[in-house]
């Protein structure tokens, strides 16, 4: 941690995590540097006592406390809860004036996230996907949650227990409950190097990429007849680094080789929708990423 008193919004749900994450921090900064942000997706129903406890939390430490109620309800996706809490708790790093959002993500969050990207078939983000970046710090990264439960008594901490945690489900549990009891000590550092590869690799790759991009005829604008001879392969990788740099998100393969196909083939004139506020705009020479005309 820093030496600068910066300010920081700490995403406390009241599991052990989050609750050792605000006790270690607690420790190091002024309350007048903290804020705990707790948000009550609305999933389960007794999520509120959830909600209940962190305030108590953060009442016991004197710092400012504040929620939000998500109401997602039971059949939530987890990408939806995700997305919801995540946008939560950019509000709160805006109005707080806060430098950064802290979440208490930890090494086996690590494991899991990208055991389960590649089941899911993410690409080759998947496996060093769970990162700090930007004004999102992750400071357990690196730390397993067998350490976190061992501070957590040390400490004589309390938390609560998230009842769908148990649920199999929901493949991240299965992933914890199933896969991850499998991997030994000797495992577990095999599959830590591999996810630190994937990240100087991916490093690389979008260096490789920006530097294609630059080339181009201008930020919004590919030259198509460039784009079409490109290996499928680079061609959405291309498409994938493009799009992240316009502030385009949320997109995932299925739509990427849509994208890459429609690019290559559709007649000019056309145009390929990209989501509810962009589209692409296909001519003989360009492809143009514009807003949606409502």
């Amino acid at each position: 941690m820093s030496n600068k008193r910066v300010s920081y919004v700490v995403a406390v749900s009241g599991g052990v995590d989050s609750v050792v994450l605000l006790d270690i921090l607690a420790q190091q900064l002024p309350p007048e540097h903290l804020t705990v942000a707790h948000f009550d997706h609305g999933i389960r129903e007794d999520s509120a006592a959830d909600r209940q406890f962190v305030e108590r939390l953060a009442q016991r430490y004197q710092l400012i406390f504040t929620f939000d109620e998500g109401k997602l309800g039971p059949d939530a996706s987890e990408a939806a809860a995700r997305e919801a809490r995540y946008a939560f708790l950019r509000r709160v790093r805006q109005t707080s004036g806060a430098e950064y959002i802290v979440t208490a993500h930890h090494e086996d969050d690590v494991f899991e996230t990208a055991i389960l990207n590649l089941l899911r078939g993410t690409g080759r983000k998947g496996l060093s996907s769970l990162q700090s970046r930007g004004d999102l710090y992750r400071p357990l990264l690196t730390t397993p949650k067998a350490h976190i439960k061992a501070y957590a008594r040390k400490r004589g901490l309390e938390w609560r227990e998230d009842s769908t945690n148990k649920n199999d489900d929901y493949l991240r549990n299965y992933v914890r409950h199933r896969i991850m009891p499998r991997f030994d000590p000797a495992a577990r550092d095999r599959l830590r190097q591999l996810i630190a590869r994937a990240r100087d690799t991916n490093i690389e790759i979008d260096s490789l990429l920006a530097e294609q991009l630059h080339l181009q005829p201008s930020g919004d604008v590919l030259d198509r007849q460039w784009f079409i001879m490109l290996p499928h392969a680079v061609a959405r990788e291309i498409i994938a680094a493009w799009l992240r740099r316009l502030g385009v998100t949320g997109f995932d393969r299925q739509l990427l080789e849509r994208i890459v196909v429609a690019a290559k083939t559709f007649e000019p004139g056309k145009q390929i929708d990209i989501n509810k506020r962009y589209v692409m705009l296909v001519s003989q020479e360009r492809l143009v990423v514009a807003p949606r005309l409502t």
